[in-house]
């Protein structure tokens, strides 16, 4: 991963501070290829240097390049050494990730080094991150193919009788069993009256005739995550069942339609968004419209109505807008879409349609 390397030195290179240090597990991984729980990197406009501990010494020696690999020893003492080799007078911390206790370290560990937390390394992260090399983007696909495998594996499982927390453990274990090296994020499994609830938590609620029940579900495969959501029915679904759901695949749809590079976050947010309030369901959609994936679940940027940013080419994000009505139903799709120039790639192939099985 010496190209992720390079980014971080670009950054450095082009900041008003000397250095940066990098505490994240997901920053560590993002720019070294390497995953661990505990770490530092630091680097300059030049170099780099990875600090870890025994328990991954040695993996990291064979596997990170582009940068000095050392044994955590006396981190203070190391990091002040490091900065003080790059001639470094100022480094960016990232302010969003870091805790108090890491920033009270890096007070005496920097000595005579000026601490930037003001948020712009976070910043510019969170610009380089959003936007995925090719690389990245098929490692992504790779992880919603074996989603995608799992939800029509489900297809054959739900019937009235299993329960929610069935249904998501069938899930996780046909993504673990088929290549995922986790999953996502806490597989959600709602159904009937608590599919209204966008991030309901599955239970021993019995699947039952008529229930709508909704699925949101990913695969993480070499450290990149996919996302995606659908709703199926059991048995049947009323009239009034087939409008929402129809009216939020419209919604969907509109949305994919509208993406490129160089449209605002909120205008994609609105493109689905109207169409929902146009139906009469405005107020049962309560979340935005989707957000970036990658190294994390939630990346930028963010398909929001109070968003100030553009789409570049080269985002990933999930379009997923949805309708709940407390105490009835709640149905959402979503989908991962790549943008391009002119329009986007739907990275998410598994069928839309109104399933009743």
């Amino acid at each position: 991963m010496v190209f992720m390397i390079e980014k971080l030195k670009t950054i450095v290179k082009n900041s008003e501070y000397d250095a940066a240090v990098i505490v994240s597990p997901e920053n560590r991984f993002y720019f070294t290829g390497f995953d661990s729980s505990d770490g530092y990197l630091i680097a300059s406009g030049e170099d780099a240097v990875f600090i870890t501990d025994g328990r991954y010494i040695e993996a990291a020696q064979m596997k990170v390049k582009g940068c000095k690999v050392v044994l955590q020893e006396k981190s203070a003492d190391q990091i002040k050494n490091i900065l003080s080799s790059f001639g470094a007078k100022s480094a960016a911390v990232e302010a969003d990730r870091m805790t108090l206790s890491q920033y009270s370290l890096f007070a005496s560990a920097f000595g005579n080094t000026e601490i930037i937390a003001d948020g712009s390394l976070d910043r510019e992260i969170n610009a380089v991150r959003s936007v995925k090399t090719p690389e990245e983007t098929e490692k992504i696909i790779t992880a919603q193919r074996i989603a995608e495998q799992a939800f029509e594996h489900i297809l054959g499982f739900i019937k009235p009788g299993v329960s929610e927390k069935e249904i998501a453990l069938e899930l996780d274990f046909y993504m673990l069993k088929n290549g995922a090296q986790g999953v996502s994020f806490e597989t959600i499994a709602v159904s009937g009256a608590k599919s209204s609830m966008p991030h309901g938590v599955p239970d021993e609620k019995i699947i039952e005739n008529g229930d709508f029940v909704t699925m949101d579900f990913g695969a993480i495969y070499k450290g990149y995550h996919s996302d995606m959501t659908r709703t199926v029915a059991v048995g049947s679904a009323s009239g009034e069942m087939k409008e929402v759901y129809l009216t939020v695949l419209k919604a969907q749809e509109n949305a994919l339609g509208s993406l490129r590079a160089g449209l605002g976050c909120k205008d994609a947010d609105f493109a689905a968004r109207s169409v929902i309030q146009n139906a009469g369901y405005g107020e049962y959609f309560t979340h935005s419209t989707g957000h970036g994936v990658g190294v994390e679940i939630h990346e930028y940027p963010n398909l929001s109505h109070i968003s100030d940013k553009s789409l570049k080419k080269g985002n990933v994000v999930t379009v997923e807008p949805g309708i709940y009505i407390p105490g009835k139903f709640g149905v959402r799709i979503e989908d991962m879409a790549l943008v391009s120039e002119n329009g986007c790639e739907n990275l998410t192939k598994a069928p839309k349609e109104l399933i009743i099985l």
